[in-house]
């Protein structure tokens, strides 16, 4: 039983991985366009927006779907359309509109994977270790965006963005065939039986518990999120203004991504000891800090700085249907004030936005147990 739940906790992992992969290489890519495509900071954003709202849009029905249809053929399926998506982008992309469509189907595709793969991973721990699975599901998505840049920008600067996006999206391809193939054979995210189809249709709510607590919890997503891929869409192009190049870009990007992945479990480990509330007001208050001294520093100081049950399928596409929707919709927003103020004063106003998120702590502290203090 443990040896299975492992299997598909490595299945889950794998996806995250590949498509965390496909969304953050875009940071990559889209300097790139805008200089071979003469772009402004407004249609780099929207092309942003279109993958991240696409994927936004479709987290809520794969959640819904899933419950009648299971989560094996709607995740490799999704898979295979996302990769489908950046194939056909390195092959035939001409423009801005052909980047834009073709972005927003690849996003739609990538819509299945947090909620199927949290919901694969949550049934498989059912009754075992589900908040250290769940932890390490999404610690596997950070390594994406460490390893997954990195390598497509170093790619790029050898064969070129197109050969590496297709390239990848070739991957992509051959992970939603290993889905479906893993999945079947560990007898996981099959079609649910007719009973439960029915009490899926049938029933009521999205099983939140803490109305108020998911809430407040939702809207610091939402916020981290927005700013997060504000920073990310616009900063290689504070990097490029200063001097770096392509394949510095991307160990930038991986610098900011193996960041977040240690953060997260040096934050873990502050959590037991300060409690969740004041961690993530220190956090977040750092956040800030970085972004000003990314912005204000020299390359090689900002470089420096950069290294620091039964309805689970749809409250998990609730949650990142809201989240990712406003991850969505800056980039375009932020681009529209780029383009009046520049790069750098759009990435202090992103720094100064993630503040917001301290007060809305306070109402999250009384929907979460802090630990006793020694």
């Amino acid at each position: 039983m443990k040896t299975r739940a492992r299997a598909v906790l490595a299945t889950a992992a794998g996806t995250h991985f590949v498509h965390d992969g496909f969304s953050d290489i875009l940071y990559v890519l889209l300097p790139l366009w805008a200089q071979e495509f003469r772009l402004g900071l407004t249609q780099v954003g929207m092309i942003r927006t279109a993958y991240s709202g696409a994927m936004a849009a479709f987290q809520l029905p794969a959640g819904l779907l899933a419950e009648r249809w299971g989560e094996r053929r709607l995740l490799a399926t999704g898979t295979a359309v996302t990769a489908c998506g950046f194939v056909a982008a390195g092959a035939w992309a001409g423009g801005f509109a052909s980047l834009l469509g073709l972005l927003l189907i690849a996003g739609l595709g990538s819509g299945v994977q947090h909620p199927l793969s949290s919901s694969l991973v949550s049934k498989a721990y059912e009754t075992g270790a589900r908040r250290a699975a769940l932890g390490t599901y999404n610690f596997s998505g950070d390594v994406g965006k460490v390893v997954v840049p990195a390598a497509v920008a170093l790619a790029t600067t050898l064969v070129g963005w197109r050969a590496a996006a297709a390239g990848y999206g070739l991957l992509g391809l051959a992970a939603a065939a290993a889905i479906v193939l893993l999945l079947t054979r560990l007898a996981a995210g099959a079609a649910p039986d007719a009973a439960a189809r029915a009490a899926a249709r049938w029933g009521n709510g999205w099983g939140i518990r803490d109305a108020r607590g998911f809430q407040a919890l939702t809207a610091i997503g939402m916020i981290d999120n927005a700013t997060r891929t504000g920073l990310l869409t616009f900063l290689p192009f504070a990097l490029i203004a200063k001097g770096t190049t392509v394949a510095g870009v991307g160990t930038a990007l991986a610098l900011v991504f193996a960041g977040g992945a240690l953060g997260k479990f040096v934050c873990g480990l502050a959590a037991e000891r300060v409690g969740v509330i004041r961690t993530v007001v220190l956090t977040e208050g750092a956040t800030t800090l970085g972004i000003v001294a990314v912005v204000a520093a020299p390359l090689p100081v900002a470089l420096a700085v950069l290294l620091a049950a039964d309805r689970r399928s749809r409250a998990y596409g609730l949650y990142y249907t809201l989240t990712v929707g406003a991850s969505a919709t800056a980039p375009t927003l932020y681009g529209v004030l780029g383009d009046a103020v520049g790069v750098t004063a759009t990435l202090l106003t992103v720094a100064v936005i993630v503040l917001v998120t301290i007060p809305l702590c306070l109402v999250l502290r009384a929907s979460v147990a802090e630990p006793a203090r020694a």
